[in-house]
């Protein structure tokens, strides 16, 4: 669980958003930082005794600079106003499908995938897609899947209008194969993050997601 205090900062943050407020307030962020980096590590913990691929990550590995980059945004407010869980076998920094919790007070979502991958990736997991089609289905038509997730994200930016180039649109994946990111997201409620069950809500979220994070992994690693 998130400390009532960890939220708070963030909604005063998201009226502040400036450096004199936040210099004054950084003991305040400090302390939300670590009771979020506490609960990485509990979600680390129970996951990996699942998922062994991402055993080896320590919470640092995890989580995003408060600081936006603003050099090539018209927003030039200095921070972010959300705390991010980012989960995946190679890091932050590698390409890898991962497990993804993000926390802003209104707008919390957990879940995960293989957000906007580089093209020749992208082929990748289309080509996997296409030959096991089949194992894909089940995968995301399966119960525990669908006790979490309504299905992979359809939303129009991370989709192609049309079939993409060396597909026909008769093939019965085609619906996938026009996606250009493979995410699957469920909202999380405000008054989840100070719930004492949070962490097993997250860690179960996330093992409905593992048969298709380790279906991306096995296509990217082709």
């Amino acid at each position: 669980m998130l400390q009532a205090s960890t939220i708070k900062f963030l909604k005063d943050l998201k009226k502040n958003n400036n450096k004199e407020w936040f210099d004054k307030n950084r003991k305040i962020y400090e302390t939300a930082k670590a009771d979020f980096l506490l609960l990485v590590e509990n979600v680390l913990k129970e996951l990996s005794k699942k998922d062994t691929s991402i055993a080896h990550l320590q919470a640092k590995d995890c989580v995003f600079r408060i600081n936006r980059d603003v050099r090539f945004s018209k927003d030039k407010s200095p921070y972010k106003t959300n705390m991010g869980m980012s989960i995946a076998p190679k890091g932050k920094k590698g390409i890898s499908a991962g497990y993804y919790f993000h926390v802003e007070p209104g707008g919390c979502f957990m879940g995960g995938g293989l957000y906007q991958p580089m093209p020749e990736d992208v082929k990748k997991v289309r080509q996997e897609i296409d030959y096991c089609f089949d194992e894909f289905s089940k995968i995301v038509s399966s119960k525990k899947f669908k006790s979490v997730y309504d299905g992979l994200s359809m939303d129009e930016g991370l989709k192609l209008s049309r079939p993409p180039k060396g597909y026909d649109e008769n093939n019965p994946a085609i619906e996938f194969l026009k996606l250009k990111s493979f995410i699957a997201m469920t909202n999380v409620a405000d008054k989840d993050l100070t719930d004492k069950n949070l962490t097993k809500k997250i860690v179960t979220s996330f093992e409905a997601l593992q048969p298709m994070i380790n279906f991306l992994n096995r296509a990217l690693d082709h």
